[in-house]
């Protein structure tokens, strides 16, 4: 049975019965007992956002998702004097469909509710999706954001109805560009980042985590330098490709030079590459940002946008004149894209721009996936398109669904996130967490995976991916992303064998013990009594691994 293994030297060297595996035993390993823990493959999150979830910067003021407004004046009043690394008052938090329900009922403009308690200090607050902001008069002064300021690309500025003053809110890239003002890098601020991206490596290494992409790396702030200083200073514990962000509102040909420029796929100091670039197509279902195929069935009656189908940040033509000169360049591999498409009209387009563009060799993804035509399912197979998928939060559970068909309808809403149907159409799925939105856990991901109803994949699968198909997607394959002689010694222990069907229902609940990077200790449970047996014995029906020399005997996944 292929129930132990054996690592040397950072290396799986051996796979296979634990009476065979004793062969590779010597006087210099030490012994620990797991107790039967179960092993898998690190785990990998290809869609998350370490170093903005992290920040001690982002995060002072913490609002109450779906809240009214009005009754958090006194968060507002009690967070600001703790505002660190900018003079801009910063969180977030709260629910856009709070806001817009608030606006909806006749509420006073959001603006001015900030204002009442802060009005000499600019405040930006980012709802708990990331996509759109709420501001005070004097972040919009300091952005010169006005009653004359045009619609642009990618963006919607909210406005007082009756007027064309703005409201307070911005959605899409307008509440991206605003927070380049607040965050403009200081040596400050570049030392909070520092500080907080450490912190966020811990708590991956806690959740399993080997492997990442950070989904959207805001080098306008600096994040990629942030990213390169950990590594050079030897404490990157994970394996990290880089997403940077391809700004909406910047100048192409400049823009794509200034890519191709920062573009990087070896790191001999350690595993860093900036080799992803990352895209939005369109925005987000709960603010009809979204671009849908057909009207939604709320109107939000946003600016700009006339037939209430969604907008496009980046419109086909565009996303496909960024991916034909970046996907190769020069000597190059070149990039691999991330492209966030959440509407069915986006999802198509994106697939479209792909298609258009379409060389061997590249392995771009598309994540979200909320709405998808059945007649799309396919094209992932045929273009080699990854389909990346997060179910983790709760908002994404089939009891949610509700909220989804005030959206879109009922139709249209019994396959939202359709990732069984992707799945059996034969695309490489993916799995990840889009952390901070939702919990990089990846076993409530899981859990979560396998209690989707008609949508539901098989425990099995939903492993795979978070490990192989993952460590495909981040070019990584032939190195991790199983537990097989000759790959690098990336794995877990957990408390729980979530391949037994006796556990499927408490796969949530499930304990990393440690975490093992290229044979090194990354995180190990405190609480955790695990027997350092000093005379070498082996005792039965126990799995083992030499901690000092890493020569490694473990309970694996098959």
């Amino acid at each position: 049975p292929k129930d132990s293994f054996v690592v040397q030297n950072g290396k799986i060297a051996f796979v296979g019965s634990t009476h065979d595996a004793l062969e590779y035993f010597n006087c210099d390993s030490i012994v620990l007992d797991l107790n039967g823990a179960t092993v898998l493959p690190g785990i990998h999150d290809v869609h998350i956002h370490p170093l903005e979830s992290s920040s001690r910067v982002e995060t002072t003021c913490q609002l109450k998702s779906k809240t009214n407004p009005e009754l958090m004046k006194d968060i507002f009043k009690t967070c600001a004097p703790r505002q660190i690394g900018t003079e801009w008052i910063l969180g977030g938090g709260h629910s856009i469909t709070s806001i817009l329900e608030h606006i909806e009922k006749g509420g006073r403009p959001p603006r001015e509710i900030i204002d009442e308690v802060l009005s000499d200090v600019p405040v930006v607050m980012l709802e708990e999706t990331s996509h759109s902001v709420w501001v005070n008069s004097e972040a919009l002064r300091r952005a010169n954001i006005t009653k004359d300021t045009p619609m642009r690309p990618g963006g919607v500025i909210m406005r007082v109805e009756g007027t064309n003053e703005p409201n307070g809110i911005l959605l899409e890239d307008e509440g991206v560009s605003i927070m380049e003002f607040a965050l403009k890098p200081t040596p400050e601020l570049e030392e909070l980042n520092y500080v907080g991206l450490i912190d966020g490596l811990w708590y991956l290494n806690e959740n399993g985590i080997t492997s990442v992409s950070d989904a959207r790396v805001v080098w306008g702030r600096g994040h990629d330098k942030t990213w390169e200083r950990v590594c050079k200073e030897g404490k990157l514990t994970v394996r990290a490709n880089l997403a940077l962000w391809a700004y909406p509102q910047k100048e192409d040909a400049q823009q794509i030079e200034a890519l191709k420029d920062m573009y990087s796929n070896v790191n001999p100091e350690c595993f860093l590459r900036k080799n992803q670039i990352k895209v939005y197509i369109d925005g987000l279902l709960e603010s009809t940002t979204a671009a849908m195929q057909e009207p939604y069935v709320k109107n939000l009656n946003l600016p700009g946008i006339f037939d209430n189908r969604g907008m496009n940040i980046f419109d086909q033509s565009r996303l496909s004149k960024y991916i034909n000169k970046l996907q190769h360049f020069g000597d190059n591999d070149g990039f691999d894209f991330l492209v966030h498409a959440i509407g069915d009209r986006g999802v198509h387009e994106a697939l479209n721009a792909f298609d258009d563009s379409w060389i061997s060799g590249t392995r771009h993804r598309m994540t979200h996936l909320e709405q998808v035509k059945p007649e799309d399912f396919n094209r992932f197979e045929r273009l080699n398109v990854i389909a990346d998928i997060q179910v983790a939060g709760n908002f994404t559970k089939p009891s949610a669904r509700g909220n989804i068909e005030s959206l879109v309808g009922k139709d249209r809403a019994y396959n939202f996130i359709p990732l069984r149907s992707i799945y059996d159409a034969h695309a490489h799925v993916t799995l990840s967490s889009d952390w901070d939105v939702s919990t990089p856990n990846p076993f409530i991901g899981i859990q979560n995976a396998i209690s989707r109803g008609h949508q539901s994949v098989k425990v099995k699968d939903a492993v795979e991916m978070y490990t192989i198909n993952a460590a495909y997607a981040m070019r990584q394959e032939h190195v991790v992303g199983s537990l097989a002689t000759g790959k690098d010694a990336d794995f877990i222990a957990i408390d729980t064998d979530i391949i037994d069907q006796n556990n499927k229902d408490v796969i949530h609940k499930t304990r990393v013990l440690q975490t093992v990077l290229a044979g090194e200790e990354v995180y190990w449970a405190e609480d955790q009594n695990l027997v350092d047996d000093a005379t070498c014995q082996i005792l039965e029906d126990s799995y083992y691994y030499g901690s000092c020399s890493f020569d490694h005997y473990c309970n694996a996944y098959p």
